[in-house]
């Protein structure tokens, strides 16, 4: 793709137009300053300056760059692990906790969007669409569980012919209907938190690149090549990159580069036969295909991962999951093409914790940010209020450093897709 086309695709295409920001320039002080204009940070400057913060963003590139303006648009329900496996690592209580941080994190979504009448394109519905038999009946535990001791009457299970009726493809023995789940415009979004986080108070620099932060008694000092902001509490919300900013956490963050591509409209026959529930959709393999109509009749469609580089023709690349999926599609014309940086971790869960006295980090949502991310801001918010027992509950999840160190850590997770690809292959 060259550098002309906007990096967040048919994204940056559709979405409504965003007013140009400044460039951090001199000095300023401020109550929080929060690294990184995503779900997570614009989140947290939201519910901050709501509550009468100073506060302070800024981006390194522009609000929805990244990750929240190039993703799949998915609103999950829960967490990567299922309650079940949470209950078992770390406790019945601890486990409850979670839920309901991650069903807050849905109702955020949903109440920021209501309150602030952002126009994004939101619908109700997910399907979590099982890849094999074993996952299926993996699926339909997890939804009983989930019904039966969480008491979360929003999901069930579909049968092959049923789950073939909904997605208008045969592939699938069956899936899980979510109505708690949904689906929206990311970038939308991300510029709609923006625009009411500045209404709220708070300041959003653009092309404002934290070089350097440090403390001193004074506060905080986080510094741009062009001004400094200096603040009683810093909020990183960097997601993958937040490395780069905090090296002694680069060791529990790992990049996945996930495809996504944007057909034409659909003509009305191709509309009304692929996808008519009009829900998102994910499958259970580990490498997933993820996929979604658009609100203007768009087949967008994600699959393939790579932890290693980034393919020229995406299009190629994903075209024949997307067909493999749905055949009346092998021929469409895409017209989008691009990909983003996903942040993972090596639990799968989101890593949240403090670095020093002032600073709250937050990222790792691997896959699941549009919800997680903007409840996890929310959360920081909190903790930064004075109120961190749900921060602190999230912080407590146990992080695992990927393997290898700086220079073999890459190509052992690489390693460990490829494996996983061969585990899918299996079923």
């Amino acid at each position: 793709m060259g550098s002309a086309i906007p990096p967040q695709g048919y994204y940056a295409a559709s979405a409504h137009p965003a007013p140009a920001r400044p460039r951090l320039g001199g000095d300023r002080k401020a109550d929080i300053c929060i690294v990184g204009a995503g779900y997570t940070g614009l989140s947290a400057a939201l519910h901050l300056a709501a509550a009468g913060a100073k506060v302070v963003v800024l981006e390194a590139e522009s609000v929805g760059f990244a990750a929240s303006g190039r993703n799949g648009g998915q609103i999950h329900t829960g967490h990567r692990k299922d309650q079940a496996e949470l209950e078992r690592w770390l406790g019945e209580i601890h486990a409850r906790a979670l839920w309901d941080i991650a069903q807050d994190a849905k109702a955020t979504v949903r109440g920021v969007i209501a309150r602030h009448n952002i126009d994004c394109a939101l619908k109700d519905g997910l399907v979590i669409a099982a890849h094999s038999e074993a996952a299926a009946k993996d699926l339909a535990e997890d939804t009983d569980h989930l019904s039966g001791k969480y008491g979360y009457a929003q999901a069930r299970m579909m049968d092959a012919a049923e789950t073939a009726r909904a997605l208008g493809t045969a592939i699938y023995p069956a899936a899980r209907m979510d109505n708690g789940g949904g689906h929206l415009h990311p970038l939308d979004f991300a510029r709609g938190l923006a625009a009411a986080a500045e209404r709220a108070g708070a300041q959003v620099f653009e092309h404002s690149r934290v070089l350097a932060f440090d403390e001193d008694k004074a506060g905080a000092n986080l510094r741009t090549a062009d001004g400094l902001v200096t603040a009683e509490h810093v909020l990183l919300a960097t997601d993958a990159f937040s490395g780069a900013l905090a090296p002694e956490l680069a060791g529990y963050i790992g990049h996945l580069e996930s495809f996504i591509v944007a057909t034409a409209p659909l003509d009305d026959a191709l509309y009304d036969d692929v996808l008519p529930c009009d829900a998102a959709v994910a499958d259970t393999r580990h490498v997933l295909d993820y996929y979604r109509k658009s609100a203007d009749r768009r087949m967008l469609f994600a699959g393939r991962e790579s932890y290693w580089s980034v393919p020229k023709d995406v299009a190629a690349l994903v075209r024949p999951r997307m067909a493999h999926v749905f055949p009346k599609l092998a021929d469409v014309a895409i017209e989008y093409a691009w990909h983003g940086t996903v942040g993972i971790t090596a639990t799968r869960m989101p890593h949240f914790g403090r670095l020093g006295k002032r600073a709250l980090f937050a990222y790792g949502y691997s896959g699941q940010g549009v919800a997680l991310a903007t409840g996890g801001g929310k959360l920081m918010a909190e903790a930064v209020l004075g109120n961190p027992e749900r921060f602190d509950a999230m912080a407590r999840v146990p992080p695992t450093a990927f393997p290898g160190g700086q220079l073999l850590r890459k190509p052992l997770v690489a390693a460990a897709l490829f494996w996983f690809k061969l585990m899918d292959g299996l079923g």
